[in-house]
């Protein structure tokens, strides 16, 4: 990274150490609780799109071999979702992608097996190294490398026809905008419609949306009857199909304990989770990480609702990760149903005029040098940042410790979530296209945080059971089984990584080899296939049920 010296790092690590000191038990909660059970195309963009400076890579220890699992004794069981899909191996298939290691985190199969695929249907897995080839249409060899089910990005935005083809890249296969879509859900829905986007879509009402709508301005708070006529709206989004609701109290500070707990009643009624971006980023009081959590786990234990913290790595665990996290965790001891999700990087970013950035030196204890505008490869100084403000400019602020985004990854029932789209003028967080590539290449390979299948659990299964219980169509993703989608990704553990940076976000990630959605070849080792793009709205089934 250009620019100026950061400041911020020295302070988070402070701020952890503060963490650490609130009790020893946190990091043990954080580690046992919530563990998942076993079960017309647009043109693609350019992979060297925009040309400039990119970071300066951060110090790794060397990298760690992944190997093969060593072939059992006994032939592994075989998952089955629907044992009406399955077809015999003497069979023609579609596609068959033969010699890979595949990861189901759904039951916990590993093993070097034969997928066939027929139609949008996993139909077959052969693990007999004896028997005879799968035969199909297409072959894949996939020796080497692993076969995963299609990534599940449970925290990203609307489609925009540019930014699902980096998402493709980075293997995802379904694009879930919990951070909640701005537009009432049969508009939404008339405006996505089937095939228009190369991954599945879906998401949540948005609340900040709504208060617009209503008139309201972020440091308004709803009278009664508007309040009223929101939570009406977010049934009804519910019944034309969102598959969750979405609140973010920090960007709207007038949204009351209320409303929220109003949201909170809304999400138990109809069997959705309630994803909040947390009403505080910071440790200063009044106002701190802590007890954005504490509100968080009150409106679960008091509406009996699913909160699911959204990345917390960035807001409600910044600089106290250990003990928000053993918050979490002690609540979901008590059996209160509640997730977080986190991407892995150390630095967020927003436009700098929103409420986020105010106070922003002293909240986040930063300077000028550590915020970066997105799309360039400078840090601000001080006289360069109030053009940047001037243009409300996207900006990084690298305000995170290593240890804030690394203990997140190590909790159970923490998933991963992009929280970003690209779209055309690149101003955006380079999470935006390679955070899954991230996740498996720096944290998993490089770095040994968390293991292969745990990261694959967080990318798949997590937040397809999140999400199943009204959406139908996402109890057949997230797994690689006998009659699940086959919506599948084949990488390389030995050299998928991101590209991405903040001078240059529109880079395709490395090491993802082939991707099906609903069994149609989407990406290939040499790039977008060209295929009609085959993603479909997720809906919930709340007004057909």
């Amino acid at each position: 990274m250009t620019g100026g010296t950061p400041s911020g790092g020295s302070i988070a690590r402070r701020r952890l150490l503060l963490a650490l000191g609130f009790g020893a038990t946190n990091v043990a909660v954080l580690r046992r609780m919530g563990a998942a059970e076993p079960d017309q195309q647009p043109d693609p963009p350019s992979a060297d799109a925009d040309t400039a400076a990119a970071e300066e890579p951060t110090a790794s220890p060397p990298v760690t071999v992944v190997n093969e699992p060593e072939r059992p004794t006994e032939p592994p069981e075989v998952p089955v979702l629907d044992e009406s899909a399955a077809r015999g191996a003497d069979q023609s298939f579609d596609v068959a992608i033969v010699g890979g290691r595949v990861i189901d985190p759904a039951s916990g199969f590993d093993a070097v097996a034969a997928v066939g695929v027929s139609g949008s249907t996993v139909a077959a897995i052969s693990v007999d190294p004896d028997a005879p080839p799968l035969q199909a249409a297409t072959t894949i060899d996939a020796t080497g490398l692993v076969v995963s089910p299609g990534f599940i990005d449970i925290l990203s935005y609307s489609p925009n026809g540019y930014g699902e083809w980096y998402k493709l890249a980075d293997g995802v296969t379904a694009n879930l905008g919990m951070h909640g879509l701005d537009s009432r859900a049969e508009n939404w829905f008339a405006a996505h419609p089937d095939g228009s986007s190369p991954v599945h879509f879906g998401g949540a009402s948005d609340h900040a949306y709504v208060r617009q709508v209503h008139g309201l301005e972020p440091y308004d708070t709803a009278a009664s009857p508007t309040l009223a006529a929101m939570l009406a709206d977010a049934r009804a989004d519910l019944g034309n199909g969102f598959i969750g609701l979405h609140m973010q109290p920090e960007y709207t500070p007038g949204t009351s304990e209320d409303a929220l707990l109003a949201h909170a009643a809304v999400a138990a009624e109809h069997g959705v989770p309630l994803c909040v971006h947390a009403r505080y980023s910071d440790n200063l009081p009044p106002g701190t990480n802590l007890q954005a959590i504490s509100e968080l786990v009150a409106a679960a234990r008091e509406t009996g609702a699913h909160i699911h913290v959204e990345h917390i790595n960035s807001t409600g665990g910044t600089g106290v990760m250990a003990e928000a996290l053993g918050r979490i965790g002690e609540a979901i001891e008590e059996g209160l149903s509640m997730t977080a999700c986190t991407y892995p990087y150390e630095f967020w970013a927003t436009y700098l005029k929103s409420a986020r950035y105010q106070d922003w030196q002293e909240k986040y204890g930063i300077g000028y040098g550590d915020l970066q505008v997105a799309g360039t490869s400078q840090r601000l100084t001080e006289q360069t940042f109030a053009d940047a403000y001037a243009a409300n400019a996207l900006t990084a602020a690298f305000a995170m410790s290593p240890e804030d985004v690394e203990l997140p990854l190590q909790a159970d029932f923490v998933m991963v979530g992009s929280d970003a789209i690209l779209d055309r003028p690149h101003n955006n967080h380079p999470r935006s296209t390679g955070c899954f590539s991230r996740v498996l290449g720096h944290y998993v390979r490089e770095r040994g945080v968390l293991d292969l299948e745990s990261a694959l659990r967080k990318m798949t299964i997590q937040p397809a059971r999140l999400l199943e219980g009204r959406c139908p169509a996402l109890r057949r993703k997230g797994r690689i089984s006998i009659g699940a989608d086959a919506d599948i990704t084949v990488f390389d553990p030995a050299t998928v990584i991101d590209r991405s940076t903040i001078a240059n976000p529109a880079q395709e990630s490395g090491g993802i080899q082939w991707v099906l959605v609903e069994g149609r070849l989407a990406r290939s080792p040499d790039g977008f296939t060209g295929a009609a793009p085959a993603g479909r709205g997720l809906r919930s089934d709340i007004g057909t049920a």
